[in-house]
């Protein structure tokens, strides 16, 4: 992420850290694929105990998943202001 220097500094650091979470979102959507609705209603489920069991709000897989995306996200964010310091 190549930041303009003509450009205010704290703009465009509040839009790099504006970016993070919707980056973050598209990245899960594509790879879980799914919808936006399904991303966020996703994140309001807890899992829960029913008939004795215990009913998981997000299977083993998509939790590896998205861990894995939040290691990527993270990372493309710290080379992104490592760049940004170095400008």
């Amino acid at each position: 992420m190549i930041m303009n220097t003509s450009v205010n500094t704290l703009l465009q650091i509040h839009t790099m850290f504006s970016k993070l979470p919707i980056t973050f979102r598209e990245r899960v959507c594509e790879e879980c694929n799914w919808s936006f609705p399904t991303f966020y209603r996703k994140m309001r489920i807890r899992d829960e105990e029913r008939d004795g069991k215990v009913v998981l709000a997000l299977s083993n897989a998509e939790k590896t998943t998205i861990l894995q995306l939040m290691n990527e996200v993270v990372a493309q964010a710290d080379n992104d202001i490592k760049e940004f310091m170095h400008q």
